[in-house]
């Protein structure tokens, strides 16, 4: 088995409520997850024995699941322990990525109505040996033709497992050759990339998506608030694509690949075409920002 990284071929998965080797972390095909995309869940990082800012992923996947009507979550307490138990189990500390996964459960039947889950939720806790995912020189992004949903249709607000326009948006970007692809609204306003939200500095002034049709990221939010403190100008705005090309600089955000620089969209350069002096500093406070804030492995 080819892995990014051969540490993750021995790990353990915390499936259910019991710790399962790689080979044996298996869901039902009657989960509701199979059956349609029907769950939630958050990426987590760990950082010097501490998970950042866990209690906010914690709080917007019970949003989530309370939006979709989840009938038997677990509590608090018990994804905690799950993630200490798994954390513990495979005797990590740092450099880890998680993704914790919550389902409706298993049905009874196939089909698409709730009514059929009568066993509660199902929990998973995937962590793996991962260090930020994208190249730290800068990455290269297209617009792709999918368009991010709209409340109307499906609220980015509900950090939910049914992620196939975003699916659709990366094949364009593997098909074209770069790293990710840029999404747009049903405007044609910016929204964020199929994995992660989008920044542009432009005059020294931060500017990224309302959070309509994107998600409100974790790391997104981090942003925002560090540069607000440290004096940086800051706004949310409807932001068009001639806004990207000529931007001063641009970076992408998300919790498996930190601050990232783009450095090309559609073929235009971004700024100088590498990581510009406000990205290098946000990069700096983040950096500091999760160190500091995490909870530590119990």
């Amino acid at each position: 088995m080819n892995l990014p990284d051969p540490r993750n071929a021995d790990i353990l998965v915390h499936v259910n409520g019991e710790l399962k080797p790689r080979a044996e972390a298996k869901i039902s095909v009657f989960d509701s997850s199979v059956q349609g995309g029907d769950a939630v869940w958050e990426g987590l990082r760990v950082y010097q024995g501490k998970i950042a800012d866990l209690d906010r992923h914690l709080d917007r996947l019970f949003a989530s699941a309370h939006a979709l009507a989840f009938a038997g979550a677990p509590g608090r307490g018990e994804v905690k322990r799950a993630i200490f138990e798994t954390l513990k189990a495979n005797g990590m500390n740092d450099g880890v990525h998680i993704r914790l996964t919550l389902t409706r459960g298993e049905k009874v039947t196939s089909g698409m109505s709730p009514h059929w889950n009568r066993s509660g939720c199902a929990l998973i806790v995937l962590a793996e040996w991962k260090a930020p995912v994208y190249d730290p020189r800068g990455i290269r992004l297209i617009t792709s033709s999918i368009r991010r949903n709209t409340p109307q249709c499906l609220d980015s607000k509900i950090h939910h497992n049914n992620l196939l326009n975003n699916i659709l948006a990366k094949i364009e970007a593997n098909v074209a050759g770069v790293d990710d692809a840029l999404m747009l609204d049903i405007r044609g306003f910016v929204a964020e990339t199929n994995a992660t939200n989008a920044f542009l500095v432009r005059g020294g002034v931060l500017c990224t998506p309302h959070a309509d049709s994107c998600l409100p990221g974790i790391t997104r939010g981090a942003v925002i608030a560090l540069a607000r403190a440290n004096g940086i100008e800051t706004v949310e705005k409807n932001l068009s694509l001639t806004e990207v090309y000529t931007a001063d600089e641009m970076f992408a955000t998300g919790t498996m690949g930190e601050l990232s620089p783009v450095i090309e969209v559609d073929g235009r350069r971004i700024g100088r075409g590498a990581r510009g002096s406000l990205t290098e500093r946000l990069q700096t406070l983040h950096a500091s920002w999760v160190r500091e804030r995490g909870e530590p492995i119990r």
